[in-house]
């Protein structure tokens, strides 16, 4: 339909085709095609087109865990091979992470950072991006400003008052691997471990300004604690992030 000739499509329809590793599939039909078979065929329609532009709109989201797998690596390196701009859209933050040389967070349709994945990862630049971005999320804890810092258990965080915007009550923000178990800090009850080979996360309830707050370290999987077990938690503060508890907006400490 495009009017190229016969025998530029079968040598372009050969390459693409190679390139997806579907050469002995070209004479099944679609039914005769597994899931990811037909995605990878899905691709090869588009790339043989020769494309300044790719627009992915969750190409993954049918499929099952193993294959998802599969085809973010297929399209990873794709993406390396050809050097065509591609814009991906997802609810997979695995996805954007792994695939994504920018990434924009979005909600409801209103942009709220835009960056590399580490920058987002390392800097949120508010609420919704720092406990978006990340799994397990960010453990996010409601504390008052007092004598010049915030406090988690024993650790304190310094905040310059010229930071706060006139802000008295902050947000503190603590990665799961910003936690540890200690012999002092937030008391607290280990409600869930889940154990992922070398590492587990400890999900745990504690009283944190007054309010039951739920709270998730990550361990070596050998020194976890059993469930039911009470732990203290210590924070690193150097690791710590802080946002105003109003507007949900990052603040420079």
């Amino acid at each position: 339909m495009a009017g190229v000739k016969k025998t530029e499509r079968e040598r372009r329809a050969a390459e693409v085709a190679a390139r997806l590793g579907l050469e002995h599939f070209l004479e099944r039909k679609p039914s005769q095609l597994s899931g990811g078979e037909r995605q990878r065929v899905a691709m090869g329609r588009a790339i043989i087109r020769q494309p300044s532009v790719f627009l992915m709109d969750e190409p993954l989201s049918n499929l099952d865990a193993k294959l998802r797998v599969q085809m973010r690596a297929d399209i990873a390196a794709l993406q390396h091979d050809l050097g065509i701009t591609t814009v991906y859209v997802t609810h997979d933050q695995a996805e954007a992470m792994t695939l994504g040389h920018r990434v924009a967070v979005l909600d409801h349709g209103r942009l709220q950072q835009c960056g590399t994945p580490r920058d987002l990862y390392d800097r949120p630049a508010n609420r919704f991006v720092a406990g978006f971005i990340g799994s397990p999320a960010m453990n996010l804890c409601e504390v008052a400003f007092e004598n010049g810092g915030v406090s988690f258990g024993s650790e304190r965080v310094a905040v310059r008052r010229e930071a706060l915007n006139g802000a008295s009550s902050l947000v503190l923000g603590l990665r799961p691997e910003a936690l540890e178990l200690g012999t002092e800090g937030v008391p607290a009850r280990v409600e869930v471990v889940e154990e992922f080979g070398a590492d587990a996360f400890v999900f745990c309830s504690a009283r944190i300004g007054g309010a039951e707050t739920r709270l998730v370290a990550r361990i070596e999987a050998r020194r976890a604690p059993a469930q039911g077990e009470r732990v203290s938690l210590r924070a690193r503060p150097d690791e710590a992030h802080l946002f105003d508890a109003e507007t949900g907006e990052r603040l420079a400490v």
